[in-house]
């Protein structure tokens, strides 16, 4: 989103990309690529729990389960950020709506009537799908949908280059370079060389684990991290009267704001599913996959943890496992609802990593740091625990922080080019 902003009104952008902006393909061996390599897109704990991020054009968006909820404004009002005006432009722009009957499987169908019928307020969940592109029986969302049909901030990546931005993917980057008081510009790994750009203007995007370990790399944060992940536990039942299994996930559920925890129907993929079953112990509902309704129970979770240059730590804290038990008991009692039977739960895992670098100790109410001309916009600027789909929220930051660092128009109404960087091309010329 600033990559996008900045470019449209002139300036000089260039992105440097971790991972590859290969074409998404929907396959099992992409998603592993891109959020399954240990110590680069998975991290394990010592409780056995997994933690994932996408490394790839469009990060953690292009195999997330696209849900749309919007930032919680009086949270980030009481740091002095409004998000208001970023929001109602992107509720227009971008798909954000329920989705229709016919793209609800009978797996999330069930579990919703269930949850009704149990007297709870299961509703439909905003999705950024578009629904004329979207396919019912289909499965692919959390692989990285090849359709076209879910919104990622791919969608945004390309209008940036159509706008004159450039793209450097595979190129990690290892420090902020500064003179004195203020950030100059980027070292990063391309091609097995280290090189580096020179800029006036240096956005981190790295995401809750990776936006710190920059920081850490250059000098400009300890080492300790404290962050969240919204961990999450599948609780999954079978049914005899469903052959189901492919499905959009998270098209309802609810949130119970006050005690931190959120429920959804999750329907996965065949072999993410097994893994989960093989993993609580379940060899026995390994093949049940098409037959197994499945809710998921996010929790918000207490900030904790460390983050090192290698590795993650990040243990549940008494208060986490409150918040678990709570909600593993509301799923359980909605799959009795829905006539399930053999219900177990997996250990849990989970996909936000972020309130690593937070609003107002990281990084100021303009997303910026200590140093001038570096700023920070990603999840890991999320100023509290969280519990909620982060997508929307960080769009808003991204917009909040491009209409900060972009110039005013001239009086022509031209947007004023003050971004300078070396040319990709050049940079791969010079080393």
């Amino acid at each position: 989103m600033v990559a996008r902003e900045m470019a449209r009104r002139g300036m000089r952008v260039l992105i440097l990309e971790q991972g590859n902006a290969a074409p998404l393909r929907g396959t099992l061996g992409q998603m592993a690529a891109i959020a399954a390599i240990p110590g680069r897109g998975a991290f394990f704990g010592a409780d056995g729990s997994l933690l994932v991020r996408g490394i790839t054009a469009g990060g953690s968006s292009a195999i997330n389960f696209a849900t749309a909820m919007a930032p919680p404004l009086p949270l980030f009002a009481r740091y002095g950020v409004d998000l208001q005006a970023p929001l109602r432009a992107l509720q227009r722009e971008l798909p954000m709506a329920p989705l229709p009957d016919a793209l609800i499987g009978p797996m999330a169908t069930r579990i919703m009537q269930a949850a009704r019928a149990a007297g709870h307020d299961w509703q439909k969940l905003d999705k950024m799908i578009y629904p004329d592109k979207c396919r019912s029986g289909c499965w692919r969302c959390v692989y990285g949908c090849p359709f076209g049909a879910k919104w990622t901030a791919r969608n945004l990546l390309d209008d940036a280059l159509a706008d004159g931005a450039e793209l450097l993917p595979g190129a990690t980057a290892t420090r902020v370079i500064s003179d004195a008081q203020r950030a100059v510009g980027v070292e990063f790994l391309h091609d097995r060389r280290l090189q580096q750009v020179r800029a006036g203007l240096v956005v981190l995007a790295g995401g809750g684990i990776g936006s710190p370990r920059l920081l850490q790399a250059s000098g400009l944060a300890r080492g300790n991290a404290r962050h969240f992940s919204d961990p999450v536990i599948a609780v999954m039942g079978s049914v005899d009267d469903i052959d189901g299994g492919a499905e959009v996930p998270m098209a309802a559920g609810m949130h119970l704001a006050q005690d931190g925890v959120m429920l959804s129907d999750l329907t996965l993929p065949r072999p993410m599913y097994q893994a989960f079953a093989a993993q609580a112990g379940r060899l026995d509902r390994l093949l049940a996959h098409r037959r197994t309704l499945t809710i998921m129970v996010k929790i918000r979770d207490a900030l904790g943890g460390r983050i090192g240059a290698r590795w993650v730590s990040k243990a549940l804290q008494p208060q986490d496992r409150d918040k678990f038990a709570q909600g593993v008991a509301l799923a359980r009692a909605i799959l009795a609802q829905a006539g399930a039977r053999h219900v177990f739960a997996s250990r849990h895992f989970a996909a936000h990593p972020g309130g690593s670098v937070r609003i107002g100790e990281g990084v100021d109410a303009n997303l910026q740091t200590a140093l001038a001309n570096l700023y920070v916009c990603d999840a890991s600027v999320i100023p509290e625990a969280w519990g909620l789909p982060p997508t929307l929220t960080l769009l808003c930051l991204g917009m909040r922080l491009a209409e900060h660092v972009c110039p005013a128009q001239t009086a022509a109404g031209r947007p004023q080019p003050v971004l300078r960087i070396a040319s990709v091309k050049r940079l791969q010329a010079t080393g």
